[in-house]
């Protein structure tokens, strides 16, 4: 049974940095991409920073120079160091699972159902003076 488990979430002021981690089980972790999905209130699901199973980046522009993804295959975790935290950062962060190696990762809203074939429970950061 694949299961995700995130934490690491938070209350952190404006400004402020927090390091998410997702650990994961059920599965070959080092053969599968892995990304980080953010659900802003009011707002749709929104893709965040994605990690193919080569350790291959990539951010949305939103989050670029902030956010850096990575991943230890060795103790099937993913993590997502978050700095200079902005109030729109504010969202449950969800730890997802593409099924394939690499491959398209990008994706808003329903979209993001579809594309990632696992997802954790999700881990609340709130951006907050």
């Amino acid at each position: 049974q694949v299961q995700l488990v995130e934490s690491g979430g938070g209350l952190v002021q404006p400004g402020g940095s927090l390091t998410l981690s997702c650990t994961a089980s059920g599965f070959n972790f080092s053969r599968y991409a892995m990304a980080w999905v953010r659900q802003v209130p009011g707002k749709g699901l929104e893709w965040t920073s994605y990690i193919s199973g080569a350790g291959r980046v990539d951010h949305a522009d939103f989050v670029k120079a902030r956010f850096t993804i990575s991943r230890d295959n060795a103790k099937n975790s993913m993590y997502l160091q978050m700095r200079n935290l902005q109030h729109d950062d504010t969202a449950v962060y969800y730890c997802t699972k593409l099924p394939a190696f690499d491959g398209r990762y990008y994706c808003f809203g329903d979209d993001c159902r579809r594309l990632y074939d696992a997802w954790g429970q999700g881990t609340q950061v709130t951006v907050s003076s």
